[in-house]
């Protein structure tokens, strides 16, 4: 799972979705497209890889999708996804504009 992992994370809008919900909250993908300055064709097709990865979920809600951080990931890649995030927030990789 780790390769699937880091490979999910390699993409800058991947990364910044995942910096996003790492809140473990649930956001809806308007959020999603608006904080990372995103079409939706190109985020639905981000979001496709972060949940076949297993690191997200998401469920729809009316006419809206929202996503969430996968609960049941294990220790190990949460401490690998954690560790990236904080690496990317580091070195100013992380894609989300509303906090610029």
């Amino acid at each position: 799972m780790i390769v699937q992992t880091l490979s999910a994370l390699a993409d800058p809008t991947r990364l910044g979705a995942m910096q996003i919900l790492w809140d473990h909250g649930e956001h809806c993908a308007c959020e999603l497209l608006d904080r990372l300055s995103a079409t939706q064709s190109r985020l639905s097709r981000h979001l496709g890889v972060l949940k076949a990865a297993g690191l997200v979920l998401d469920r729809r809600d009316a006419q809206w999708v929202r996503y969430r951080i996968n609960p049941d990931l294990p220790a190990e890649t949460e401490a690998v996804v954690a560790a990236v995030l904080a690496a990317a927030a580091t070195e100013g990789r992380v894609q989300d504009r509303s906090a610029a």
